[in-house]
């Protein structure tokens, strides 16, 4: 019994241990994210070759169905990293001149503001303050010469 539990792990593990060595299909994990490898997009493409974290040499993929990704993003805005000059104006439509008029906005303000509150007036100091109590000069509160051993027995 033990035998044939041994060779149906050693069955059942033996195609794990081979699949590092094959082809895998790139399956991106959010829809519309690309899997970029080396400036190719190979979402759904096939990849082959030794590539990963976990390799110790680095072996230059193949990539199978894959398509080049652009390098600079081709919208309506102007990046000063690209290099490139932005567009010249605005495209604006500009009124005519004879147009109705929207009425006017009612005036708007806000104001903010701090202050401190009116704290008490310190009392005065007295014409003769209380005399000032000294401490004794050696000794702790109970009157010994050094601070008293810890208790033990």
């Amino acid at each position: 019994m033990r035998f044939a539990t041994a060779i149906a792990i050693l069955i059942g593990t033996a195609p794990v241990a081979l699949a590092s060595e094959g082809f895998e299909i790139v399956i991106p994990q959010r829809p519309g994210v690309p899997v970029v490898i080396n400036g190719i997009d190979a979402s759904y493409a096939v990849v082959e070759g030794q590539y990963g974290l976990g390799r110790g040499n680095y072996m230059q993929p193949m990539i199978y169905g894959g398509r080049p990704v652009e390098p600079e993003p081709h919208v309506g805005h102007y990046y000063p990293s690209l290099g490139s000059k932005p567009g010249y104006g605005r495209m604006e439509i500009a009124p005519p001149a004879e147009r109705k008029l929207p009425k006017p906005a009612e005036s708007y303000s806000r104001s903010w503001g701090a202050e401190s509150m009116m704290q008490p007036a310190e009392p005065q100091v007295p014409m003769y303050p209380p005399a000032v109590i000294l401490a004794p000069e050696r000794g702790g509160p109970r009157g010994y010469d050094t601070p008293p051993r810890p208790y033990r027995r």
